[in-house]
């Protein structure tokens, strides 16, 4: 939405950023059962701007998981409002730490198929 980009029609990197940011928030919380919170954004690299009108898509895959951390990849793309071509635009990886009701590192439950 125009709120969310510059003078130019680009839209911010920071709320591209946030939208990734949920996205590997929901992969975490899932894995860990319960809360999770963003330690660091890794490697972020911006390929090519996102324009007021795109539509965007992010996805997120869990990478590895630690004791009470987990390792996410994320990448976002877009497709301009007339067009079925898509393309990369963003991609970083995320570092979520398990958190308990005390907001205290917990651990990661074993994967149950």
């Amino acid at each position: 939405m125009p709120a969310d980009a510059n003078p130019y029609g680009d839209i911010f990197g920071g709320w591209l950023m946030g939208q990734m940011d949920l996205a590997a928030g929901s992969v975490a919380s899932r894995r860990s059962g319960g809360r999770a919170v963003t330690i660091a954004a890794d490697a972020m690299k911006f390929h090519m701007p996102v324009v007021v009108g795109d539509e965007v898509s992010v996805y997120a895959e869990l990478i590895t998981v630690g004791r009470t951390s987990m390792t996410i990849e994320v990448e976002a793309w877009r497709r301009a409002r007339h067009s079925n071509d898509s393309c990369k635009v963003t991609q970083a990886r995320f570092i979520f730490v398990a958190v308990g009701d005390d907001r205290k590192p917990r651990p990661v439950p074993p994967e149950t198929n």
